[in-house]
């Protein structure tokens, strides 16, 4: 079975969110699913597969994270949707089915791809007991993201609290069913982008995720209001960084961004 490594969210290789993506004919037991994330070992792999023509979606989509199956991920979505259009598996607007209802990414002229996702419903809610403590910053504000992420999205003080946030792994996976989203405004819009953002799922095996998609589906509406703009770009600030413009329609937010294939090989088992 031919797998790749795709950078998303990224127009150069070595930066973005790298994704596994297998093109199969149809989907093996679940573990044997996991034990291909895990020795993938980025923080999704994800495996797709062609449907009957004449139904709502043309390939069944799922994503795996090295210890368990997720409900929803944005780069790995790219990353797929990328590969089907560069090596003409599909052409055009793909729909995929998956736990989150039917997502469609669209290929754009300049190169990058859309993604047509449900926005996450943004609920406020007290930060929970000893989470200063364990991100190190103080939350100003705290928000269950809903069922498809399952994230805490917290804003903090400024960009630099975002930028230097080393936070206790442990006992940060404590506070949410998948992981934290941690946001502030841009110091300076001029650079290019209107917030930064950082992710943290040690609950699923992702300490640190380089760039997260379906977190903006919850950072979108979020900054959507505060900024008064529909159309916004954001800068996940990890290690490899990326940039994510969104662009948020009621229930449902687009997420615009390139990606690039950096390693072409084969399971051998």
């Amino acid at each position: 079975m031919r797998i790749r490594i795709v950078d998303a969210f990224t127009d150069h290789p070595f930066a973005g969110n790298p994704a596994g993506v297998m093109l199969l004919d149809a989907f093996p037991d679940d573990t044997r699913l996991q034990r291909i994330a895990l020795e993938v070992n980025h923080a999704e792999t994800a495996f797709t597969h062609p449907l009957p023509k004449g139904g709502n979606a043309d390939w069944a989509l799922r994503w795996f994270t090295p210890a368990a199956e997720v409900a929803m991920c944005g780069h790995a979505t790219l990353a797929t949707a990328h590969v089907l259009h560069t090596t003409g598996a599909h052409t055009g607007p793909v729909r995929f089915a998956t736990l989150s209802g039917v997502l469609i990414a669209t290929p754009r002229e300049d190169g990058s791809i859309t993604l047509d996702f449900p926005t996450a419903p943004l609920t406020r809610v007290e930060p929970p007991a000893g989470l200063t403590e364990a991100l190190g910053a103080e939350p100003l504000t705290a928000f269950d993201t809903g069922p498809n992420i399952n994230d805490l999205l917290i804003e903090v003080a400024d960009e630099k609290t975002v930028l230097g946030l080393s936070p206790d792994l442990k006992a940060l996976a404590a506070h949410s069913e998948r992981g934290i989203i941690v946001t502030a405004r841009a110091d300076n819009p001029a650079d290019g982008y209107d917030f930064v953002s950082r992710c943290f799922f040690p609950r699923i095996g992702i300490d640190e995720d380089p760039v997260t998609g379906s977190a903006h589906t919850a950072l979108a509406p979020y900054w959507s209001e505060r900024l008064g703009r529909n159309d916004l770009t954001g800068l996940q600030a990890s290690a490899r960084s990326g940039l994510v413009r969104t662009e948020l329609r009621g229930d449902r937010t687009l997420l615009t961004g390139r990606a690039i294939t950096t390693i072409d090989g084969e399971l051998l088992v």
